[in-house]
């Protein structure tokens, strides 16, 4: 029993070593019961050459402060989505009225160049809206060039305003949102590059459109919404594009409220000329509470390699670059935080 007991211990000793030889592990907690009191001290804390991806682990509170990301592999995980707030209230035309760029203009910052980075189980809300009455551009989440492979999970992403979550990497962003909540004004997602959401609700509080995408840099580039629910106020439209974009929406549903508008091109450029055409809008299996409209019928046979439903997925729309669930799993399956 003696030799059965001891090798139990080494194999825990040496589990807990190689976990926390790829992942650090650091706790904030508002009651003094963590490492730090405040995420971004937490943030601050990690070395510029950190080994392995930094989880900082968020106890239920409400942190009324504006965090800056300017490392790269980390990953905020909430004690409970519901309970574990991130809450600021900014809007984006008062920031740049003294500042060059938009680092800064949202609750979440990430800097040009970042990449890997994770959300888990959080709610983040800008709240500007709600208490000056001022509805206009109030990011979420905001992230510029350079920055991709983006995960958000089991989060609730909210905004009094519009451009909730903009994730601004036209290039070769690659984003992958799985069991979200969505809620804000005009383009309230708003993804350049490569986007996947499955599994998530939307809330629309403008008529103007509540998705938005940018194309523009790469005739592959997508914005594919699988399994997700829109709702918003009486007449919100379902979305549109200023550059060159691509939609899919696999298996979505629409309540009632929603516009008979189909996803529309709205020029900011009156003499910009589309470079793949303003008809890459793809459906199927999609869907109203009671409702249809013509404008959603399936053509996904008419999409550019006439692609095969059931391969429609994470990898699929990031070309088979990243696997973004797989990552996801290996995560959960070394960290559980209800242990925490």
């Amino acid at each position: 029993m003696k030799l059965k007991f001891t090798a139990a211990i080494a194999f825990c000793i040496l589990y807990c070593l190689n976990f926390f030889a790829s992942n650090k592990l650091m706790t904030v907690a508002q009651d003094g019961s963590g490492d730090f009191y405040s995420i971004q001290e937490a943030l601050n804390a990690i070395p510029d050459e950190s080994e392995g991806r930094v989880i900082i682990y968020i106890k239920n509170g409400t942190y009324n402060e504006k965090i800056f990301i300017d490392k790269s592999n980390i990953a905020l995980v909430g004690e409970d989505r519901e309970k574990t707030k991130i809450v600021y209230a900014e809007l984006r035309k008062n920031w740049r009225e003294t500042h060059s760029d938009d680092y800064g203009a949202g609750v979440i910052n990430i800097k040009n160049e970042v990449t890997d980075i994770l959300f888990s189980s959080l709610t983040i809300h800008n709240n500007y809206g709600e208490m000056y009455d001022d509805h206009d551009h109030a990011f979420a989440i905001r992230a510029g060039e350079g920055v991709t492979k983006i995960i958000i999970d089991n989060c609730r992403l909210i905004s009094d305003g519009g451009d909730t979550v903009s994730l601004w990497n036209k290039d070769d962003g690659m984003y992958y949102h799985s069991n979200c909540h969505f809620e804000g004004w005009v383009d309230y997602v708003c993804p350049r590059g490569y986007c996947f959401i499955e599994n998530s609700t939307f809330y629309g509080h403008n008529l103007t459109a509540s998705i938005w995408h940018d194309g523009s840099q790469n005739e592959n580039h997508k914005f594919v919404l699988r399994n997700c629910k829109f709702d918003g106020v009486k007449g919100f439209p379902l979305g549109r594009f200023h550059r060159d974009a691509q939609f899919f929406l696999i298996d979505c549903s629409f309540s009632n409220n929603m516009a008979d508008k189909k996803i529309f091109f709205a020029p900011s450029d009156p003499a910009r000329i589309l470079q793949w055409g303003e008809n890459r809008i793809y459906f199927n299996n999609c869907h109203g509470d009671s409702i249809d409209y013509s404008w959603h019928n399936d053509n996904l046979d008419s999409a550019p390699g006439n692609p095969e439903l059931e391969k429609i997925d994470a990898n699929w729309t990031f070309n088979y670059q990243w696997n973004p669930v797989k990552e996801l799993s290996e995560f959960y399956q070394s960290f559980e935080k209800e242990e925490r």
